[in-house]
């Protein structure tokens, strides 16, 4: 945003070489954050953006003082942020109001914590309330109002304070398309118009339409880890018109972006604890372990079928508009789609190989060979069909394949990466899983191919239909 406020002009925070890691047993550390370096000016409202578990949420806790990175430095005001930053507020996605105080008293809260008298709050928390548009609610619990509304008293509790920065994580993600639409807009006025004494807006979103309607600068974050993959100006004036071909052109470049391969990717190195040391990996493979993609077979099999008809190439942004879908939505679809050799992203484009042309015209159990070739390839799932093909009884309990994956992700990762792969195998029909007795097992058509595997011979990669 270009103002000539002089309050609104320099330097106001600095992200200088910040790192995040989580230890995990065996002194493994998850990194998160990689080496974060950015500066935000006063006057800016600043989008970060990136796929679902790219450390965007991670980052606005460390600038806000809620969490320490593990090494760099948050400079705010040109100081070192030790501890909650007083003069940041957060809006979180959930609102996070106290369901036993009234609307009044949630938005005092803040002053309350400052010592400001009863008087000076509640004169505060009544203006505050007109401006977002509550005015006669002051005495309403939360359970009374509906989601936007509860998401206005957030905006006044968090503006209460006169922060200088306003950090706000996924706001809208939680409102009805309306509602969202509207509390974007109405935020926008207050921010051109300097209704309110704002110097700074961080937000996080994984809406790129949202971030390309409000913000002035873009940072579009990779992920596993996290790094800085562009920093975007958007230069659009407000108000900005999301039918110009300006803007359809920023969504589609930021689009392009953010599905892009990203280089840096490296596939995490398997390392197996001593309580492991009986499971034999190859060495070829024991170098590499990495996390796999959170799509669903369903939304993948339709997608391939809609882009097949197509001519087996589709704009991506045109996709996600046309079915209702943020880039959180499909990124997992399309990495999976890629992990299997079924179809490309490229400039933005979805564009499908021929064993994904394959794929979609093909009857059920032909599409279940295709993946079940595939899944072979991955060394999660040659992990566990190579343990189940050694066992005698070609059974093994869950949780000892939760201990191995927890040396390398985080307890919940784990437990998602190992459902998920439960998932596909039962697709695929690789190997079966009892949720009474938690074994996952083999069943006797499944046992011959699982020692294929086991003998380290596995499967000849020119088997694909490529």
């Amino acid at each position: 945003m270009t103002t000539t406020e002089p309050e609104r002009t320099g330097s106001l925070l600095k992200i200088l070489g910040v790192t995040k890691m989580y230890s995990q047993p065996d002194n493994y550390d998850i990194l998160v954050l990689d080496d974060i370096n950015l500066a935000v000016e006063r006057g800016q409202f600043v989008a970060l953006l990136g796929p679902s578990g790219s450390g965007k949420s991670t980052l606005l806790r460390i600038v806000t003082g809620l969490s320490e990175p593990s090494f760099g430095t948050v400079l705010y005001r040109g100081r070192p942020v030790s501890g909650p930053n007083p003069h940041a507020s957060m809006v979180f996605q959930s609102f996070a109001l106290y369901p036993w105080l009234t609307v009044q008293q949630n938005v005092e809260l803040g002053l309350t914590a400052k010592g400001i008298g009863l008087a000076a709050r509640r004169e505060k928390a009544i203006r505050l309330i007109d401006l977002i548009g509550l005015n006669g609610y002051e005495d309403a619990f939360p359970k009374e109002l509906s989601g936007g509304m509860r998401q206005r008293v957030g905006f006044a509790r968090a503006l209460a304070v006169d922060p200088e920065l306003l950090c706000m994580d996924e706001p809208f993600s939680a409102l009805d398309f309306l509602t969202a639409e509207n509390l974007r807009s109405e935020l926008l006025d207050l921010w051109i118009d300097a209704k309110i004494p704002l110097q700074a807006i961080l937000m996080v979103t994984h809406g790129i339409e949202e971030a390309v309607y409000m913000a002035d600068r873009i940072i579009i974050l990779s992920k596993n880890p996290a790094r800085i993959a562009e920093d975007l100006a958007i230069s659009l004036p407000y108000p900005r018109n999301r039918k110009s071909a300006e803007f359809v052109q920023l969504v589609d470049l930021v689009y392009k972006i953010v599905t892009g391969s990203d280089e840096d990717q490296k596939a995490r190195p398997i390392q197996l604890g001593p309580q492991h040391k009986n499971i034999q990996t190859p060495e070829g493979e024991r170098a590499r372990l990495s996390p796999i993609p959170y799509g669903h077979l369903s939304m993948l099999t339709g997608l391939l079928e809609l882009v097949s008809d197509r001519g087996g190439r589709d704009d991506l942004y045109r996709l996600g508009a046309e079915l209702l879908l943020e880039v959180d939505d499909l990124l997992p679809v399309t990495d999976t789609a890629e992990l299997f050799h079924l179809a490309q992203v490229d400039e933005g484009d979805l564009i499908l190989t021929e064993q994904g042309r394959r794929f979609a015209d093909v009857d059920v159990a032909e599409r279940k060979n295709i993946i079940r070739r595939e899944l072979i390839a991955i060394p999660i799932f040659r992990l566990i069909e190579r343990v189940l093909a050694s066992k005698s009884n070609h059974a093994m309990a869950l949780d000892f394949f939760l201990d191995i994956l927890e040396e390398h992700f985080s307890k919940e990762q784990a437990e998602r990466q190992l459902m998920l792969a439960i998932n596909w195998a039962r697709f695929a029909d690789l190997f079966h899983y009892d949720t009474d007795t938690e074994l996952l097992y083999l069943a006797d058509d499944q046992i011959d191919d699982a020692e294929v595997i086991e003998n380290g011979t596995g499967r000849d990669h020119s088997e694909r239909i490529e």
